[in-house]
């Protein structure tokens, strides 16, 4: 699952320098074939303290972003992550203990056949739902931690190692409906670890109403096969700064959803007053056992969760993200108290023509 600390797919651990060689390699490559298609370094950085259950951990981040064109057809891109975490000892053993981790999130090429069609190979993330591909980089998602249900239809890792096409079925006045389709193949490997499985997901749009209504599924090909359903509704009501995003899976074994909505008041001089920049949130999260195959990385019992979050949208792409949540089952309740200070970035690797 993500990372307790920040909103980020499962990323796979790689040694630091073969991390720094690849993106050096395709930053070269890309100079060489096109220096007009300049390629892009985005991407989010932070620093966050983490209490759940009275264990607190402090841990800065970085998720460094990467497109890369080669011409108008093709592109390279992919998304790192470099952590560092900090969690003080108990009381025998005095000081912190220190753990650090640096992997690639994914690493895909993309070739843009016609408007229609994107054809899609490398290590991939999984287009199950929406919060893995739109939801996980840490200067995007409103709370630091994923849903409950993040596992359900993701697989173990959130990644798929394969091929996947994608694009607009059709685009109409009142209407646009775009398309994912993929197959992921299994690999061992540390550094790019996969489950095999095929699937993918139709999002209906209308724009009048600013409503988007999706569906998704995947079928687990290796061990078990299993299949995953799963349905999404996201809503963002013309001329206000209300967002309503909500999310159900369901699986053989468990089940569940998570409903979310944040606020930005217009009414004190815009968004850019410091009244606007108060960003309440709310997000509801429940998962429900079928049955006592614990195979779907879910908890072992029901369980709801209830986030509480107020964030504050500074000038400069720059956010401080704050949240209490008060988590139930059986197992135990608990407290989790989180806050972060997230900057996004983005700059040219060279000045373009």
């Amino acid at each position: 699952m993500p990372s307790a600390i920040f909103n980020r797919s499962n990323s796979r651990r790689v040694c630091p320098v073969k991390a720094i060689a690849i993106a050096s390699l395709f930053v070269c490559c890309a100079h060489y074939v096109s220096a007009q298609d300049t390629p892009l370094i985005s991407g989010g950085g932070g620093f966050a303290a983490n209490t759940n259950g009275g264990k607190t951990t402090y841990s800065p981040i970085v998720e460094p972003l990467v497109a890369m064109p080669l011409g108008p057809h093709f592109l390279v891109e992919s998304r790192a992550a470099l952590e560092e975490a900090w969690a003080p000892n108990s009381r025998n053993a005095p000081g912190f203990n220190h753990s650090h981790f640096v992997g690639l999130t994914y690493l895909q090429g993309d070739w843009i056949v016609s408007s229609h069609i994107t054809a899609v190979a490398g290590s991939f993330l999984m287009p199950f739902e929406t919060y893995n591909e739109r939801l996980s980089p840490i200067w995007i998602g409103n709370f630091q931690s994923a849903p409950l249900t993040y596992a359900l239809g993701n697989m173990s890792t959130g990644v798929g190692t394969g091929a996947m096409v994608r694009g607009s079925a059709f685009s109409r006045k009142k209407l646009t409906t775009d398309y994912t389709a993929y197959f992921s193949t299994l690999v061992s490997n540390q550094y790019f670890a996969s489950e095999r499985s095929s699937g993918g997901r139709t999002n209906f749009y209308l724009p009048d109403k600013r409503l988007e209504i999706g569906f998704s599924y995947n079928r687990l090909l290796q061990g078990t096969h299993e299949n995953f359903y799963g349905t999404h509704v996201w809503w963002e009501p013309a001329n206000t700064a209300f967002r309503f995003r909500s999310e159900f899976a369901r699986g053989h074994h468990a089940q569940g959803y998570w409903i979310e909505a944040d606020y930005r008041t217009q009414a004190f001089h815009g968004l850019d007053s410091w009244v606007g920049r108060i960003e309440p949130v709310f997000r509801m999260n429940q998962t429900f056992r079928r049955d006592t195959n614990f195979s779907d990385g879910l908890a072992l019992v029901n369980t709801q969760r209830a986030d509480f979050g107020l964030d504050y949208n500074l000038p400069h792409n720059t956010r401080v993200l704050t949240s209490y949540s008060r988590q139930f089952a059986s197992t135990g309740n608990h407290n989790i108290w989180q806050t972060g200070l997230v900057y996004r970035f983005l700059f040219p690797t060279w000045k373009g023509k």
